[in-house]
């Protein structure tokens, strides 16, 4: 499915280009005027302590490779605010969720993920992993074309000039049930639901064969949690992501009564039941894995199970701390992702990671930073299928993002520290450029290929709800 918009990326990003960076993060070091090449969409060569060349794009800064967000809900972003009023838990919130979804169709959810993605772009993240399961229109009835709404977020991301993994998730049922095999969908979930595992993969089998010859998009799988998907369908869903070799994610134990009700039902943890239906290993991504018990981290790590961590949505809804540092050293990688948007900056993601660990332990220290800069990087290129991304090195892709150090946040940093300085103390306010696939998709803070981007998220979200009350 060739378009417009990726076919202007590949126009703009054919030629020979030189950048040089102030600073750069290279193989977990941070070097001083490194010149980057690149051609097309890769990079062709990385030299430190290099003089810049007289056509060479500068930029002053330290020039990390692309931030991946591993884990987003687009529309979630129209909940921001909204849902901070009064008390509540993670299923209050939940059903004012629920509501958002009621104003979603193809057109509201292009104009509303265009804003999304292009909010992203801005603040440096140059991949999504779009956990996608809101598939169809009002009480589950299919669009004309079942795929309609991926379509809707796939080319919202390419107009956003941004990579995107679409998570196409499985979602069977209304919950988990001591003595319920299958608990019935609300009218809300009815929306999520192809009615089962074979019917779901058959659409998306669809969905990846309209994409099977572009560059830009990877069509991935999802089993929402294993209250969504019972026992029986999880190796459906698994077998059909492993037979196209496909990234897989999927919500593990992000709340106490999830791993309560699955006992219950299964005498398993939820990280037990995915391991026996054959849902766990490199290609899967576990996201949140906030209660777990030690057998679960060393299953986890055993597998070599990627974990995503949302440390700001986590806290946002009082899910509680995981154990992100003890699944890393168990042998999980560690990806990050901004979940419910309810902000929108990998840098605070990251270092979330360390200052809510020094709260549960009371010690600091948990996190090299060089750690931190992986997770929000390479670590969660991987996770999303992007294997060569994440990384300044010749032949990877050429998706990378500069951070200003003028910044009041910022100014007096020494180089030396420069990677410290960041993680702790950057915001997304201060990314300067993005360039993705050698194409230049930020450029001083100004998002290049979508006008006025906070304007027409803002309309977007207006429209939702308008919407919302309509129907």
């Amino acid at each position: 499915m060739t378009t417009a918009a990726t076919q202007n990326r590949n126009t703009q990003g054919a030629d020979k280009q030189r950048w040089h960076a102030e600073a750069a993060y290279v193989a977990g070091m941070v070097e001083t005027d490194v010149l980057i090449e690149t051609d097309g969409d890769r990079i062709t060569a990385v030299t430190p302590g290099a003089k810049a060349p007289t056509d060479a794009v500068r930029l002053p800064g330290l020039t990390l490779p692309g931030l991946a967000n591993a884990h987003s809900h687009a529309f979630h972003r129209a909940l921001r605010g909204r849902t901070q009023v009064g008390e509540g838990t993670f299923w209050t919130w939940r059903e004012q969720m629920y509501e958002a979804v009621a104003g979603l169709n193809p057109d509201t959810y292009f104009e509303l993920a265009v804003g999304v993605f292009a909010e992203m772009a801005l603040a440096g993240i140059t991949s999504v992993g779009e956990f996608h399961y809101a598939h169809h229109d009002r009480g589950g009835a299919q669009y004309s074309d079942p795929n309609a709404m991926g379509h809707a977020l796939i080319r919202a991301a390419r107009t956003a000039g941004i990579r995107i993994t679409l998570l196409d998730t499985c979602y069977l049922t209304g919950g988990l049930h001591a003595t319920v095999n299958r608990t019935a969908l609300n009218s809300t979930q009815k929306r999520f639901s192809d009615g089962d595992a074979e019917k779901w993969a058959a659409r998306v089998d669809s969905l990846r064969a309209a994409y099977a010859s572009e560059s830009d998009v990877i069509i991935g799988a999802a089993i929402h949690s294993v209250r969504a998907v019972p026992k029986e369908q999880l190796g459906t869903v698994a077998a059909a992501a492993a037979k196209h070799d496909a990234p897989l994610h999927v919500h593990l134990s992000e709340q106490r009564a999830e791993n309560d009700a699955c006992l219950a039902r299964y005498r398993l943890t939820p990280a037990q039941l995915l391991e026996s239906s054959g849902a766990l290993g490199p290609k899967t991504t576990a996201v949140h894995a906030t209660h777990l018990s030690q057998a679960d981290i060393e299953v986890l790590g055993d597998s070599e199970t990627c974990v995503c961590m949302c440390p700001t949505t986590e806290r946002d809804l009082a899910d509680g701390v995981g154990t992100a540092r003890t699944l890393f050293e168990a042998g999980s990688p560690i990806s990050l992702g901004s979940d419910s948007q309810a902000v929108i900056d990998l840098f605070e993601e990251a270092r979330a990671m360390e200052l809510d660990e020094r709260l549960r332990t009371e010690r600091r220290g948990h996190w090299p930073s060089t750690d931190l800069i992986d997770a929000a990087t390479a670590a969660g290129q991987e996770s999303l299928g992007w294997s060569s991304a994440g990384r300044l090195h010749s032949g990877e892709l050429a998706d990378f993002t500069t951070v200003g150090l003028d910044s009041i946040r910022l100014t007096g940093t020494a180089l030396d520290v420069a990677a410290e300085s960041v993680i702790y103390a950057a915001t997304a306010a201060d990314v300067r450029h993005v360039v993705v696939g050698g194409q230049v998709i930020v450029r001083d803070g100004i998002h290049r290929l979508v006008d006025e981007p906070a304007r027409r998220l803002g309309a977007a979200i207006s429209a939702l709800y308008r919407r919302n009350a309509r129907v």
